[in-house]
């Protein structure tokens, strides 16, 4: 294995002769706090899609406010979620995972999102891969 050194180019090439699974921790940490950030601050854009689209109405019923209210939030927790992958993935993995079960549930009780809820089990799966990496190393992180 490489050595640890902080300089440049060996830096550089002590990261692209890693272990399997130490990129692989890098692969679903980097993907884990990137695309809950990106897909939260779009919940208040709607550029990628209308997101309250994906809300199921028994959900829409519970949470005050409108369906693009309640994206709002959603929003929040997956921002949060991001951050908190990237400072601790290993209590953040079990919080993307919960908050993809979550998701799942909803697109399972939605007519015609089964196939997204299927994407999402791929993803809660990933979550708990990124959880049990981050549970080897000493510190979480």
């Amino acid at each position: 294995m490489a050595t640890t050194s902080t300089t440049g180019s060996t830096r550089t090439q002590s990261l692209l002769n890693r272990d399997p699974v130490d990129q692989a921790f890098l692969v679903l940490r980097t993907a884990f706090t990137v695309a809950p950030i990106v897909f939260g601050l779009d919940k208040f854009a709607n550029v990628l899609t209308d997101w309250p689209q994906y809300l199921a109405p028994w959900i829409d019923g519970i949470v005050p406010g409108t369906a693009q209210q309640a994206m709002y939030l959603v929003g929040v927790v997956e921002i949060v979620a991001g951050i908190v992958v990237a400072l601790r993935p290993r209590i953040g993995g079990l919080i993307v995972a919960a908050w993809l079960l979550g998701i799942i549930i909803n697109l399972l009780t939605l007519p015609g999102y089964f196939d997204v809820a299927l994407r999402d089990v791929g993803l809660l799966a990933g979550a708990i891969a990124l959880w049990r990496l981050a549970s080897r190393r000493p510190t979480g992180t």
